[in-house]
């Protein structure tokens, strides 16, 4: 893989990762860009003990435009896009419209004594997997889910190395369902300041276990999947895919190296070779269930980047919204109220409904 980095029109960075030792990635940006705004604000919650960020510039960001008009295609002619190149295989740049950006301005220290606000320095990066507007993540090559997983890896280890930066996480939202605002394939980094409520509360009941067995949590959960079987979807030498006992979402699924490892930087070759032929063929059983391009998240939990790494199982967790053909699954009165999840499908007839998709 061949990495080449360049500086777009507004001073944003942009990473080409080339499957080939020969491609020339030197067009300039010809745009004429404002500069990028200042980062976001956050917002201390007393009530929850989480952050919020209060990002207003978000608010003119672009919006499910015509194919023709897609930032994230390659430049050609007199068209450009955010990628200057005619031509991409995988490529990462800076948010053009961030939640969490490294541009901090001044911020008050509180806004009562009970919130205190600071400034939403991170990170958020678009990760582009093809130059085909017309593709899917399910219709990309294994050798291609490698590149796009080196440089997640690529991207984790840089990220993390920022000042302040505690937990790196990279996802994948897809379909207008699932609320995504541009049609072409691609997925998102967020590197937060903070370690994110959901990881906070799977760290302390890993700790919890720990303390009680010596085990790790998340690898005697996933030995005991795999022992029982009736939940496992598909499976190769190093990693397995199955619906969680307890999934929240009508369709969801975790998959797990057999290995614990922290992140993806930790996986190694055999790993990273095993993960796209596996993943490839889960996303084509999630469109097989109802013949229709299924919305999903995609979403990559790693450990932190400074505190309980020992705690953490890398794992990517693909859930989606779609309950049944007609039918989508809205968060209603106890699960946005209360946060607790109602099931409408067992998980073991999704995964029954999975196998056989």
């Amino acid at each position: 893989m061949k990495r080449t980095q360049i500086a777009l029109a507004d001073g944003r960075e942009l990473i080409y990762f080339d499957e080939r030792d020969d491609a020339v990635r030197d067009q300039p940006d010809r745009r004429d860009l404002p500069p990028p705004p200042p980062a976001s604000q956050l917002r201390y919650d007393p009530l929850t003990d989480e952050w919020v960020a209060v990002a207003v510039h978000r608010q003119t960001r672009t919006f499910l435009p015509p194919a023709d008009q897609c930032p994230l295609c390659p430049s050609r002619g007199d068209r450009h896009s955010e990628i200057p190149a005619p031509d991409y295989d995988v490529v990462v740049f800076e948010n053009r419209f961030p939640s969490l950006s490294q541009r901090v301005a001044d911020e008050p220290a509180e806004i009562t004594p009970f919130t205190p606000v600071r400034p939403g320095r991170g990170k958020c990066e678009v990760v582009c997997f093809t130059d085909d507007h017309n593709a899917s993540f399910a219709r990309l090559s294994p050798h291609r889910v490698r590149t796009v997983l080196d440089a997640l890896a690529d991207r984790t280890t840089a990220l993390s190395a920022l000042p302040g930066v505690e937990q790196v996480f990279p996802f994948e939202n897809r379909g207008v369902e699932i609320g995504v605002t541009l049609h072409h394939p691609h997925g998102q980094i967020y590197a937060y300041p903070f370690v994110t409520p959901r990881t906070r509360d799977m760290l302390a009941a890993a700790r919890r276990h720990a303390g009680r067995t010596g085990g790790n949590l998340y690898a005697d959960v996933l030995a005991a999947e795999r022992a029982a079987g009736e939940r496992v979807v598909a499976s190769n030498e190093h990693w397995t895919a199955y619906v969680p006992a307890a999934a929240r979402w009508p369709f969801e699924v975790h998959v797990a190296p057999h290995r614990p490892v922290p992140d993806i930087p930790a996986l190694d070759d055999a790993e990273r070779d095993a993960f796209g032929p596996l993943y490839l063929d889960l996303l084509r059983r999630f469109d097989g269930l109802f013949d229709l391009p299924m919305p999903y998240i995609a979403a990559w939990h790693q450990a932190p980047v400074r505190i309980d790494r020992e705690l953490g199982h890398l794992h990517l967790q693909l859930f989606s919204i779609r309950r049944a053909k007609d039918k989508l699954k809205y968060l209603a009165g106890s699960e946005s109220g209360m946060g607790v999840f109602i099931n409408d499908i067992a998980p073991e007839r999704a995964a029954e409904l999975l196998r056989a998709a």
